[in-house]
């Protein structure tokens, strides 16, 4: 059913849609508004058979989640930024306990300094964790994500991030297809699951594992990684045959047949992007999008396929290693390892600062003309950046530097922020 919703009450409504028995729910922002619907509706009855559990703490909902998984039932919760970073020990026995755990990441920055607009370092920072992490698009995408996302943790026994842009996607109000019941009982089977905590049958899970066989343990979580990347475009054709349109896989191409340079994004970004390439292509320029649906497993093979004899890849991504540059343009450079293809890192939008068209067709059109740097900050006041540095070599008590930069900057600015 076509419906003017909200990013996050659209995913919520995907959420019940797949009758969980367990949500664990904690309040942060950008993602409350995601388990307070799935909350309504478990209030009201619509969602039947689900135990929602408000818990005391980001790190105690996927604590109690491990244990519902670990019983048998279809859990789900959902955080963001500094939540995500608390419960991070649980992240790790999530995935080395073969837990299918479903749970969506409103993308926001990690402080200090403090700040809640949008990035993706928070589920950057556990991109190692072993969870299977997807990132959409829009907001159709998101809902339709969390549908294939509890297909496929339970195909798996693996944990899946839905990862959507906080704000951006979350908060913002568009047309989504919210599918009927029938529909998605049709594709996602009841749950059973490959291990089950029951009395009747006692043993133990998370047991001390030594050097004897714990490499074996992690090469085997690694090769689930890899069987991943076979898993997810097949449940992708299955729901674009079930529902009717195209959502989720590994990678989405856009106007990359004959193009010379290709974006490489992942997010809600990506549409920018693309009404960026439009009008370049209307001008003459041969420039094309990629748009990374799956971050974990890497799609290294299905990258290289098409980046292949390009002239050159520019990676634009809302987040940044430091001391290091693009942690997605490293995955890109590892994927055309052995070739002679420039890979160009745009480090844009951290803490939710704009992406701009202007600035996109600026920075492209440098691209085209081989002018660009190997690590570009998109739209970085380089003014503000030498002053800091040079009240640094002046003074060393010289202060803290987000105040600082904020005194500089005025009080409008400041109060703004």
């Amino acid at each position: 059913m076509l419906k003017q919703t909200e990013g996050s009450h659209a995913v919520a409504e995907a959420v019940a849609l797949c009758r969980p028995e367990v949500i664990c729910a904690y309040p942060i922002s950008p993602q409350t508004h995601i388990v307070e619907g799935v909350g309504e509706l478990v209030k009201s009855g619509e969602l039947k058979n689900c135990e929602f559990i408000n818990v005391e703490s980001e790190f105690a909902a996927l604590s109690v989640a491990i244990g519902s998984s670990a019983a048998g039932a279809r859990t789900y919760t959902a955080t963001a930024s500094q939540g995500l970073l608390f419960m991070a020990e649980a992240v790790y026995n999530v995935s080395g306990l073969g837990l299918p755990i479903v749970m969506t990441i409103g993308n926001r920055a990690i402080g200090a300094p403090i700040n809640i607009w949008n990035d993706q370092s928070d589920s950057m920072a556990l991109r190692d964790a072993g969870w299977i992490q997807l990132f959409a698009e829009t907001n159709q995408e998101a809902a339709d994500l969390h549908i294939q996302a509890f297909k496929l943790a339970e195909a798996m026994s693996l944990p899946v991030m839905v990862c959507m842009d906080g704000f951006i996607l979350t908060h913002a109000y568009e047309r989504v297809d919210i599918p009927d019941q029938e529909q998605v009982d049709a594709f996602l089977p009841p749950f059973h699951p490959r291990q089950v905590l029951d009395p009747a049958h006692p043993y133990s899970i998370g047991a001390m594992v030594g050097p004897e066989a714990f490499m074996e343990v992690r090469y085997l979580a690694h090769a689930k990684q890899l069987q991943a990347l076979k898993e997810i475009p097949e449940i992708a054709a299955e729901f674009k045959e079930t529902f009717g349109r195209e959502s989720g896989g590994l990678i989405h191409c856009y106007r990359t047949e004959d193009a010379e340079t290709i974006v490489v994004s992942l997010g809600s970004v990506c549409g920018t992007i693309k009404d960026v390439v439009d009008g370049m292509r209307d001008g003459g320029s041969r420039i094309g999008v990629v748009s990374l649906c799956a971050f974990r497993p890497f799609p290294a093979e299905a990258l290289r396929a098409v980046l292949e004899s390009r002239k050159r890849v520019v990676v634009l991504e809302k987040c940044l290693a430091p001391g290091r540059g693009g942690i997605v343009a490293s995955e890109v450079r590892f994927a055309l390892r052995g070739m002679t293809t420039p890979v160009h890192t745009v480090i844009a939008g951290l803490g939710g600062r704009p992406i701009t068209r202007p600035s996109l067709v600026q920075l492209f059109e440098s691209a085209l003309r081989n002018e660009l740097e190997d690590i570009h900050f998109l739209d970085l006041d380089w003014e503000v950046i030498n002053r800091e540095l040079k009240r640094e070599r002046e003074s060393r008590r010289s202060g803290p530097t987000a105040e600082n930069i904020l005194r500089d900057l005025g009080p409008g600015v400041a109060k703004a922020v």
